[in-house]
């Protein structure tokens, strides 16, 4: 199977803070009542989650977008000084401002997945909820020293920086990254196309020839090490909004470590918290459909009219 991403019906650049450029893309029902904002993983692109998000576009207003240095955006000349959570916070307020002074106020509603998701997370406790709803998708959530689950995320985000610090840079072609997602444990379970898919995503044309990744190693490596320090564990009621908390499993064979730390939280807080069975980090692009149905159900429970 192939994905097709149909053409975006408008593509505009907004221009952050420190002067870097994220190009949105807005696809799906311009009428519809409300809204979705998403954005993608370290090291990831939101167009892989298309298995994921295509159909929603049925029914939405879609607002789609790589966070900084990914995807489709051009390089930020502020380069690693400005590839930081901090910084990323405040580029997610402004496309959200942006988008909303562009098109009009709608029902708003963000979909966000583990470096995205944590940026989310961060955004609503320290400049105010914004959303109508709030969905995190596995955010790689450290919990304070001495808790019960920060070893397991200690190991988790060094051995990915370690692992992020040497990955392979240039390809001859998207087909080889591909290749690369499918012999991987971790993503051998994304359904049928989705590898090529991410492989085209995350990629984009060496002036010199081949292909190279969009978001360089080091900096997806600074934001591994990153989430050791933003000290975020936030009980439910400190987002000030309908979120809901959807984890990798943790009984899954092989679950990456912020399967366990989210489970964790939502058992220290309360949290509105589901998993998605058999699934680990990429749970959008292994089982779409599930993921959907969570979404829609959400929104339903709580009044959310779409």
């Amino acid at each position: 199977m192939t994905f097709q991403i149909p053409e975006p019906r408008a593509t505009y650049d907004l221009t952050m803070g420190d002067g870097a450029a994220i190009r949105v893309r807005r696809h799906g029902n311009a009428n519809a009542k409300a809204r979705i904002f998403l954005g993608n993983g370290n090291g990831f692109a939101a167009d892989g989650y298309f298995p994921f998000w295509g159909p929603l576009c049925e029914t939405f207003d879609m607002v789609v977008f790589d966070f900084r240095n990914h995807g489709w955006n051009p390089p930020a000349e502020s380069g690693a000084d400005g590839h930081t959570y901090a910084q990323m916070t405040l580029d997610l307020d402004r496309v959200l401002r942006e988008v909303r002074r562009r098109d009009g106020e709608k029902t708003d509603i963000g979909i966000f997945h583990s470096m995205s998701s944590r940026t989310a997370m961060k955004h609503a406790i320290e400049l105010g909820f914004k959303w109508s709803a709030l969905f995190l998708f596995d955010p790689p959530n450290v919990p304070p020293k001495g808790h019960r689950e920060y070893e397991r995320m200690d190991f988790f985000e060094h051995r990915l920086a370690e692992w992020a610090k040497a990955r392979q840079e240039r390809f001859g072609d998207p087909s080889e990254l591909a290749a690369h997602y499918r012999e991987a444990r971790a993503h051998s379970t994304w359904v049928e196309g989705a590898h090529e898919l991410m492989a085209r995503a995350v990629l984009r044309e060496a002036a010199d020839g081949g292909w190279e990744l969009a978001c360089p190693r080091e900096y997806e490596a600074s934001i591994y090490l990153q989430a050791m320090t933003l000290c975020l564990w936030p009980p439910y009621d400190a987002f000030g909004g309908p979120m809901k908390l959807i984890g990798a499993d943790p009984d899954a064979r092989g679950a990456p470590g912020p399967a366990f730390a989210n489970r964790a939280l939502a058992e220290d807080f309360g949290y509105a918290y589901e998993t998605v069975p058999g699934t680990g980090h990429l749970l959008q692009i292994q089982k779409p459909e599930e993921c959907r149905r969570i979404v829609f159900s959400f929104l339903d429970e709580n009044g959310i009219g779409y």
